[in-house]
């Protein structure tokens, strides 16, 4: 997947029945040429797949699509297997992997998982110091030994392949913090985009944590879920009254997405259906074959 290239995807929530249909849209995907896929992880329920095996497996059967994902529920993966996870995924993959993180949410089904229940406070130091840690677990070098406050390993061999980027999905302030701290990328919660008061209140407690540590706050990545539907004609409208996006046809789509690129930054964008779901085959063919090269060629005129 490119460096800090404008990506585009989709999203899945996929149950095992649901199998079949999932990897005839990746590899669809995959020949159309956009850059990666992401699915939900909640361990707890029986009859959806598990991320990492789906992503795994996903990654097998494609060449050039990245998979993640959205977002990893940390408490059910103790950081030190979830670097070995990531990394190893990356080694099979040829760097096809972002590892998308997540402090916990359902707290009530999480513990029904046997993970002790964390305040919220405690969810987010634990989620910083994972990062930090699967970052610490990558790339090679000498033997890794860490005292934490919720992880603690003694000399461990990072695998000798570079941690893949790290998104998270980041909403309280102290988590966004952490993210503008050990992150790379960011995904606004609840498919707020780029003119929503999430975006707008949330993105400088970013940047500012990001500054006070010395990082560039412009290496942070924002990659927006992005739900709506792909009409044949235009819309006389692509925002409902409370400015939430619609749809349109290819065109608007095309004129929205590159106007949030070069106007506000926009990093990326994870297509699902108008519910939020898995978009239909249809939909993914017309984002893939129309609306994504459109939207790349519209942002290479512009930058020369």
């Amino acid at each position: 997947m490119p460096g800090q290239d404008v990506v585009f995807g989709f999203g899945a929530h996929s149950g095992i029945s649901e199998t079949p249909g999932l990897l005839e849209m990746a590899q669809r995907a995959d020949r159309d040429g956009l850059d990666i896929f992401s699915l939900s992880d909640h361990p707890y329920l029986g009859e959806r797949l598990d991320a990492y095996a789906a992503i795994g497996f996903i990654l097998g059967r494609t060449q050039h699509l990245s998979g993640f994902a959205n977002v990893t529920n940390l408490p059910t993966r103790p950081a030190p297997m979830l670097a070995r996870a990531v990394t190893s995924l990356s080694a099979l993959s040829g760097g096809r992997v972002v590892l998308g993180m997540g402090a916990g949410g359902l707290w009530d089904r999480i513990s029904d998982m046997g993970v002790p229940r964390l305040s919220p406070g405690d969810a987010v130091d634990a989620f910083e110091e994972a990062i930090v840690l699967v970052k610490m677990l990558a790339g090679g070098g000498p033997a890794v030994t860490h005292r934490g406050r919720h992880y603690q390993v003694n000399r461990i061999d990072p695998a000798p392949v570079a941690a893949p980027a790290v998104w998270t999905g980041s909403v309280g302030r102290k988590s966004l913090a952490a993210t503008g701290r050990v992150a790379d990328g960011w995904i606004p919660g609840h498919a707020a985009d780029w003119l929503s008061e999430r975006y707008r209140a949330s993105r400088p407690v970013i940047d500012d944590a990001a500054a006070a540590v010395g990082r560039d706050p412009g290496e942070i990545r924002t990659v927006f879920n992005f739900p709506g539907r792909i009409t044949d004609e235009p819309l006389a409208t692509t925002r409902d009254p409370d400015g939430r996006w619609i749809g349109g046809s290819a065109g608007q789509w095309a004129e929205e997405l590159t106007g949030a690129v070069l106007e506000h930054g926009a990093g990326g964008f994870v297509l699902f259906s108008p519910q939020g779901g898995t978009p239909d085959a249809v939909s993914l063919g017309r984002w893939a074959q129309e609306v994504v090269p459109a939207v790349r060629e519209a942002i290479a005129k512009q930058r020369g």
